[in-house]
């Protein structure tokens, strides 16, 4: 089958027995989710990204865990699109009965689906940069909710270069976190960042020795996991919301969520624990 359908080439895809997404538990609340094709420097290739989906979904829909680590190997995030996997669907449209929605159901399905699941679930996801990260898999970065970078990180925005726009929700991380005369301009230079330039822009949490990422992704999914698991969950929500609400109605929105947080036991367990400290001194 020279040019299978969309459906038809999924099915393909998970039919293929290579493990190049690695799943760990460092603790029960704590789920790593690891690019491991290091040969091709964790490029976005069919297989991988269909078992990155899917394990992402996994985790996602794990009840125990509550903080996600999306990273690559010692050496690379992922260098983004996989350029054969570019000439061999994209470039071939005409040959399918399905034309350019096909290649629209992968982008929205595959790519966009993994954004979604950063953006929109509940559960916190640090993404861990130890080398270049480029294209689709720096702007899943870019929506996750921290980000640690290695200081000599490349993080690759050019998609100019090679004649398509930002795209997976690169334009909203960009615009909203540089401002759209910086994002526009980093557009345009196709300027690669190191992990210290995108930190002192704002663009990214912190940057730090690359033997250190995984310690302050850890340390950070320590903090989550020390805080009453309800408030992450609505807190996250909240936040993501308010970027694009008026302070109308971001308030609004948060006037429904704070009564339910009074009644819950980790909120009546500080009060108590404030007042009996108080009742010392």
């Amino acid at each position: 089958m020279s040019n299978p359908s969309y459906a038809e080439w999924i099915r393909t895809l998970e039919a293929d027995d290579r493990a190049l997404v690695a799943v760990e538990h460092p603790q029960p609340a704590i789920a790593v989710v690891r690019m491991q094709d290091p040969e091709n420097m964790n490029a976005l290739s069919g297989v991988l990204t269909v078992q990155l989906h899917r394990a992402l979904a996994g985790v996602m829909a794990d009840p125990t865990v509550r903080v996600v680590v999306l990273t690559g190997t010692e050496d690379v995030f992922s260098v983004g699109g996989d350029w054969r996997l570019m000439r061999d669907r994209a470039h071939t449209y005409a040959e399918r009965d399905e034309g350019t929605t096909g290649l629209w159901q992968w982008i929205r399905y595959q790519f966009g689906g993994i954004a979604r699941l950063i953006v929109q679930s509940d559960k916190v996801v640090v993404a861990a940069i130890c080398g270049p990260a480029a294209g689709v898999a720096l702007a899943w970065a870019l929506n996750s909710d921290l980000i640690v970078a290695a200081e000599d990180a490349r993080l690759v925005t050019a998609f100019g270069r090679i004649g398509l726009v930002p795209e997976v929700g690169t334009n909203w991380a960009l615009t909203r976190r540089l401002g759209y005369a910086r994002a526009f301009e980093l557009f345009v230079t196709g300027k690669i960042l190191s992990g210290t330039e995108a930190r002192d822009l704002g663009l990214i949490n912190a940057a730090v020795a690359r033997q250190s990422v995984m310690s302050v992704a850890q340390q950070w999914c320590e903090s989550v996991c020390a805080l009453p698991a309800h408030v992450v969950a609505m807190t996250k929500p909240l936040m993501r919301g308010a970027a694009d609400m008026s302070w109308h109605h971001a308030i609004l929105a948060e006037e429904f969520a704070e009564p339910n947080t009074f009644t819950t036991r980790a909120h009546q367990d500080s009060v108590n624990a404030f007042l009996a400290r108080s009742a010392r001194e």
